[in-house]
Formats: structure tokens, C-alpha cells, sequence
């Protein structure tokens, strides 16, 4: 199992920890953000490919942000492809 802790940028949530395991996300827990939105996010994504993760969730937006928690969510787990490739 790998364990991620990724620091956001440009959003209400702080860091973001995930847990991967044979490229399927087993767990995700957002630091501060909406806690509705975010462990709705966390909620949906447990038991997803990290593939499936990165193409559904990449440049979401939030409002006028060029990104989003879920954005950042997939940003983090493409660092983590990039990392064990």
C-alpha cells in the first residue's frame, strides 16, 4: 500500500492523503476545504483506478479558480504516477 500526503495549491483544502493500493484508491482524506464536497469526493472515488481518478477529476474548476479540491485530487495522484513509473 502507498500512502500519498500532497499539499494543495490554490484551494480551501490544505493537503490531501491517499492511500493506493495496486493502482486502486482504497482511501482519501481531505484537510480542511468543504466538508460536504470533499468527503462526498473521498466518497466516490474509493475503490477507483488511479487512471480512472486522474480522467474524471482533471480540470474541474471552482468558481473563478483555475482549479478545484478535485482537480488537486487528480494533480496529486499524476505526481504519484510520475513518482512510481
Amino acid at each position: 500500500m502507498e500512502n500519498i500526503s500532497y499539499t494543495t495549491k490554490g484551494v480551501c483544502s490544505r493537503r490531501i492523503d491517499i492511500q493506493v493500493e495496486d493502482g486502486i484508491i482504497t482511501s482519501v482524506k481531505f484537510m480542511g476545504g468543504c466538508a460536504g464536497n470533499t468527503q462526498g469526493v473521498a466518497a466516490l472515488v474509493k475503490g477507483m483506478s488511479v487512471n480512472e481518478a486522474i480522467e474524471r477529476l482533471s480540470g474541474i474548476r471552482c468558481g473563478f479558480k483555475s482549479t478545484s479540491c478535485p482537480d488537486q485530487l487528480a494533480n496529486a495522484l499524476k505526481e504519484f504516477k510520475t513518482k512510481n513509473a
